[in-house]
Order: structure tokens, then C-alpha cells, then sequence
């Protein structure tokens, strides 16, 4: 296998503590960068949500009883990304994903101008739906690029570099009672991707594994545009791969649910049933967190060598624990317990996210992505609703945290792909010759 460089050397985004690059053309690393860039601030419209609810819910009055169907309304906004991101399969990955970014950039700026709960949902809902498509294609993007050594390495990276997002929000949250406009300034900053997509445009290209396949299709006068450029991907998925479809479902459903109950209610709940200060609040996000998010890259590189199946249920299966404890435990452990399950939440969603591209061709790959897309909106909105129906929040929400459990061992029921290039792990019946082009692009050149 090869070596990993020095952290020493890392690019200037890559910071030390995530380890270092590994032996990879420096085309891949820049890529990872330039894809990672746009889905910060895809995580930093997240983290505004978690952090900022208390703010949010007093100046739009919205009572403590109707937080979680607020939260669910917010989430299910996202499932309009279904029918957009089986494009990427038709139009490529690289136009649907620019597309994206700027969209989504858009929603979060008109959410600071919401006057009410209903405006706020609806902005919120042209940001959650592209933001969920360019999150989805930018795994697509890095799966398919990247070489089978270290493919997992680059999908925690990726994971983990957006997640520096919700550090970015919990600084300027610390902050909030001395910005003019309060949690609205928050929301302003979402105008930053729709200004840097002219840097995006030039320096993404679509990836080989889809031209490939396009010219494979093209030359074999496959038509693949319009309604059905669109249906067939959809169809494909499920009537070649129905036991895989339904794995990622199960697991990524359930850990949705699990994760969806306890991130989002952190912030709201140290604030008031603990009394923490906004400031305290975001020391405890930005350094746990930064800590939490190195589960990303740990899972990656851990699933490279030993597997993708025995990282992701030990990650998996830890989770409510850490969970019960922040919610129960002493007020000296919620930093600890935060970051542990953080850690585990991100190292468990690096392989759910691994599975959801690896295990499907590439002639529906970017569906199989909505297709996770998909479960993960209806699993957030669920677990948000399930919150709802409970008097206490903790008890509720470390209750509805087993259910992650339950997808640790139904992870176990999926095929194994860690060192396997993707031509190998599913065969696309459109383009049966393309694995060598694909896997040694100067070979088609």
C-alpha cells in the first residue's frame, strides 16, 4: 500500500491534526480541496440550525412544543434533491454540481430574510434541497476519482473538511448577541459559495469515469437524455441491485433517525436546561468537535485496510452510548461525551456514505447517492417528529438513539469493497469494456 506523506506537507487546507496525503497525483488532492471548499458552507448552513434554534424559535415565536415539527418541516424540505441528483447521471456530475452550490447558496441568504416560520421553511427548503444534491454528487465525484487504496481516505477527508463548516458557525454563534441583525447576520454569510463558483467552474472538471461512460454510451448509440435519461437510473437501481438498495436504506435510514434526534437539539438543550452561555456553547462545539470530526478521516483510512464493515459497526454501535451520556450524565461530561459521539457519528457516516457509491456502477451511481439522499431526509424528518411526541427531551432523544444500533448490525449485511477498484464490486451491463479505461484513463487516451 502506499505511503501516507508528512503532515508537514499538507496543503495549507489539509490541517496537521487530519493526518497526512497519501502518494496521489496532485490533480486528486486538488480536486478534493476544490469539492471540499463548497460543501464548508454546505455544513455551515447546517450548523446555524443546531446552534442558533433558541434565537431562531424567540424571534419567529415559535413555542418549545412545536420545535420538532418545525425542525421536521425544515428537514423534509430537503426531499425535492431525489429528482435532481439522478441527472448528474444524464447531464454529468460536474454541471449538476456547480449548479447546486449556487443554488444553495442562494436559499441560505433569502433564510435570513424571513419574517415568519413558513417563509423560513421555505427558504430553507431551496437550500436543503441543493445542498443536499451537491453533498451527494461531491461524494460521486471523489468516489470515482480516486483509486481504490485510497478511496476511503478521500471520502473522509471530504467529510472531514466540511465538517470545518460547523466550526466557522459556532465562531461567528459565539458571537450572535452582538451582531446587528442576531442570527440573520449568521445566514448572510451564505452568499460566500455563489461567489466563489467562478473559481469552482474553472477547476472542476467531470470526472474520467463518467466520460468514459458517456463516450461508451455514445458509441454505442445509447440515448440517455431527457425523461428518460432520467428514469432509466432509477429503475436500473432497483431492479439489478434491489438487496444493496435496501440495505443502504436500512442502514442509512436508521442511523439518520438516531443522529437527527441527538445532533439537534445539543445546542438548545445546554443553553437552557444547563444554562451555558453562547460562547461556552461554541468552545465546546469548535474544540470537541474539531476532535469529533477526525472520526471522518480515521474511518476512512481504518476501512482502507481492515474493511469498511468492521469499522462501521464499531463506530455505529458506540453511538447511543456516548449519546445517553451527554443527555444524563454530569454537566463536567457533556464536553467529553459530545466529542465521542461526534467521532463516532462521522466515522459511521464516512462508510454509510462509502457504501451508498461504491456499491453501485457508474452508470447510476449518482442515484444510488440520491437514493441515501433520500432515506437520510425521511430518517432527519422522523427522528425530529419522534422527538416531538416525548415530554423530556433527553429521555426521548437517547431512546430514539438506539435505533443506530440496530443499523450497525445491518451494515454487516452488506458486501465488503474496501481495496476494490469499482468495476469490480458492479458490473454496468451499457459499457462491460470500460473497467480499464476507467481504472487507467491514460490507457483510453
Amino acid at each position: 500500500m502506499s505511503e501516507f506523506r508528512s503532515a508537514k506537507n499538507n496543503p495549507w487546507w489539509i490541517p496537521p491534526f487530519l493526518g497526512g496525503v497519501p502518494d496521489v497525483e496532485p490533480r486528486l488532492v486538488s480536486l478534493l480541496g476544490l469539492v471540499a471548499l463548497a460543501l464548508f458552507f454546505e455544513q455551515y448552513d447546517n450548523s446555524m440550525l443546531t446552534a442558533a434554534l433558541k434565537h431562531i424559535a424567540a424571534d419567529l415565536q415559535l413555542p418549545e412544543r412545536s420545535l420538532g415539527t418545525f425542525l421536521a418541516a425544515i428537514k423534509l424540505g430537503a426531499l425535492p434533491a431525489i429528482f435532481i441528483v439522478p441527472f448528474a447521471d444524464s447531464l454529468g456530475r460536474r454541471r449538476v454540481f456547480l449548479l447546486s452550490v449556487g443554488l444553495y447558496s442562494l436559499g441560505t441568504l433569502a433564510t435570513a430574510f424571513a419574517r415568519t416560520p413558513v417563509e423560513f421553511v421555505a427558504a430553507q427548503t431551496i437550500s436543503r434541497t441543493f445542498m443536499l444534491t451537491a453533498s451527494a454528487i461531491a461524494f460521486v465525484i471523489v468516489t470515482e476519482e480516486y483509486p481504490a487504496l485510497h478511496r476511503g481516505w478521500a471520502i473522509g477527508m471530504l467529510g472531514a473538511l466540511a465538517s470545518c463548516g460547523n466550526g466557522l458557525g459556532a465562531g461567528l454563534f459565539a458571537a450572535i448577541d452582538s451582531l446587528p441583525y442576531g442570527w440573520r447576520s449568521l445566514y448572510a454569510v451564505g452568499i460566500a459559495p455563489l461567489l466563489l463558483l467562478p473559481l469552482l467552474r474553472a477547476r472542476i472538471q467531470e470526472t474520467q469515469r463518467f466520460a468514459h461512460h458517456r463516450a461508451a454510451e455514445e458509441e454505442a448509440h445509447i440515448a440517455n437524455s431527457g425523461l428518460s435519461g432520467w428514469l432509466q437510473p432509477i429503475l436500473r437501481l432497483w431492479s439489478e441491485y434491489p438487496g444493496r438498495a435496501f440495505g443502504i436504506a436500512v442502514v442509512g435510514g436508521l442511523l439518520s433517525v438516531g443522529e437527527s434526534a441527538v445532533f439537534q437539539f445539543t445546542g438548545y438543550f445546554v443553553l437552557t436546561t444547563h444554562g451555558w452561555s453562547p460562547g461556552e456553547f461554541s468552545l465546546m462545539f469548535i474544540l470537541g468537535g474539531g476532535v469529533g470530526i477526525i472520526g471522518n478521516v480515521v474511518a476512512g483510512r481504518l476501512g482502507d485496510r481492515i474493511g469498511r464493515r468492521t469499522i462501521g459497526f464499531v463506530f455505529l454501535a458506540l453511538f447511543p452510548l456516548f449519546a445517553w451520556i451527554f443527555y444524563h450524565g454530569p454537566g463536567w461530561s457533556l464536553p467529553i461525551a459530545w466529542t465521542l459521539f461526534v467521532f463516532c457519528n462521522t466515522a459511521g457516516g464516512v462508510v454509510v456514505r462509502a457504501f451508498s457509491t461504491e456499491l453501485f456502477p457508474t452508470s447510476f451511481r449518482g442515484t444510488s447517492a440520491a437514493w441515501l439522499s433520500l432515506i437520510q431526509t425521511l430518517g432527519w424528518a422522523a427522528g425530529l417528529a419522534l422527538v416531538s411526541l416525548g415530554s423530556d427531551i433527553a429521555r426521548t432523544t437517547s431512546l430514539i438513539s438506539l435505533v443506530v444500533l440496530i443499523a450497525a448490525f445491518a451494515l454487516l449485511t452488506l458486501p465488503e469493497t474496501f481495496q476494490q477498484e469499482l468495476e469490480a464490486i458492479s458490473h454496468d451491463e451499457i459499457a462491460p469494456t470500460l473497467a480499464d479505461a476507467a481504472i487507467r484513463p491514460d490507457a483510453a487516451q
